[in-house]
């Protein structure tokens, strides 16, 4: 017997059965809804939303943020342990001072036509910079970006770029390959890992969300859904917060010392800005802010880099309402979404532990004004 019998009716096949089930489940909680309308529209047409859900007292000085779908495709994880959590009725044991905003698919694009990216072919993660000052470069991925995205997927023109990409990486290392290929870059606007030339609609949709919401908040905590990094069905606590400060700290006072610190290399690629961490902290150098991306793993991260590709060679060589678009889109919904049971439960035991832990720890915070968390 499965530890979590109703996990599957939590998970949706799509983006539509996904936000249908958060409002329904959010409704049933006595949530207070807000929806927020993607400019761009689904692969039908249809019309995209992000949506928030606040359960708790509207002044509660203490809060919990939950987001699923910054990586639009990584959306069916994190949007399965939201509709479990307001189904289960663990929101009706939240203290008096304490309340819960679960943000619903932040990147809809990117979910509705399974993709990381969003309808500006931005990576969410790359986007939450100081864009008051130059965006970072990245001369690594100049060198190896014409073959990242060669104009077929097979051939002799794959061929060649397949052995440019093994020379390189050859060349320069894992680290310096990975760091080139994915941390970032902010000049080939069709590239993979694009950051974009300011902020997105996701990113000023959350500023507005965080500006409206939390305002009044002096602690909070942030649990970021993520998949696709580390072994299958692992969830793994990623901080980003500066070693050796207050925020540091909380995060293994919060969640323990399993917790993995990007700032210490512990992770791949290592991402100096841009992750949404950054925006978090920056919107809300009010309060003691304590955040964590939850990244859980699915299969061989060679598996993902050769979909992510694919993926960004249909949307800009190819045709995303052909043929080659169905086999390309289910390996990229199977590489981020393991759509099987034992997955599942590991997503829900995760991350209904870590939530415990991170509203616990909240009720550990003293009151008053937090510090600002500087990076």
């Amino acid at each position: 017997m499965y530890l979590f019998p109703d996990s599957e009716s939590a998970f949706s096949a799509d983006y539509h059965q996904a936000r249908a089930s958060f409002l329904k489940a959010a409704t049933a909680a006595g949530a207070r809804l807000q929806q927020h309308a993607c400019p761009a529209p689904g692969p039908r047409g249809e019309a995209l939303h992000t949506d928030t859900a606040w359960v708790g007292d509207p002044a509660a000085p203490k809060v919990l943020m939950v987001l699923s779908g910054t990586h639009g495709v990584e959306g069916f994880c994190g949007s399965g342990f939201q509709v479990h959590w307001l189904r289960s009725g663990l929101h009706q044991q939240l203290p008096g001072d304490t309340a819960v905003l679960l943000v619903h698919a932040l990147n809809p694009y990117g979910f509705a036509w399974l993709r990381r990216v969003n309808e500006d072919n931005v990576d969410l993660n790359r986007n939450y910079l100081d864009w008051s000052r130059p965006a970072p470069e990245n001369p690594g991925y100049n060198e190896i970006a014409r073959a990242l995205l060669p104009s077929r997927l097979d051939g002799p023109e794959a061929a060649e770029a397949d052995a440019v990409l093994a020379s390189y990486r050859q060349r320069v290392g894992e680290l310096a390959f990975y760091r080139a290929l994915a941390s970032g870059q902010f000049i080939h606007p069709q590239g993979m890992f694009y950051g974009g030339t300011g902020p997105t609609w996701s990113n000023r949709t959350l500023h507005s969300v965080m500006a409206e919401h939390l305002a009044q908040a002096t602690d909070v905590t942030c649990i970021d859904f993520h998949t696709g990094l580390g072994p299958y069905g692992h969830g793994d606590l990623i901080s980003d917060h500066e070693p050796g400060t207050d925020a540091a700290q909380r995060v293994r006072q919060f969640w323990g010392d399993g917790v993995s610190e990007s700032r210490r290399g512990q992770t791949l690629p290592l991402v100096q800005d841009g992750p949404t961490h950054f925006g978090v902290t920056r919107a809300l150098a009010h309060a003691r802010v304590t955040f964590g991306t939850l990244e859980f793993g699915t299969y061989e991260r060679e598996l993902g880099r050769a979909a992510l590709r694919a993926d960004q060679w249909l949307h800009v060589h190819g045709d995303p309402s052909g043929p080659e678009a169905a086999p390309i889109k289910q390996a990229l919904r199977r590489q981020y979404f393991p759509d099987t049971a034992d997955w599942k439960e590991a997503v829900l035991f995760r991350g209904h532990q870590l939530v415990r832990m991170a509203l616990a720890g909240l009720q550990g915070a003293r009151a008053g004004r937090g510090q600002p968390v500087h990076h």
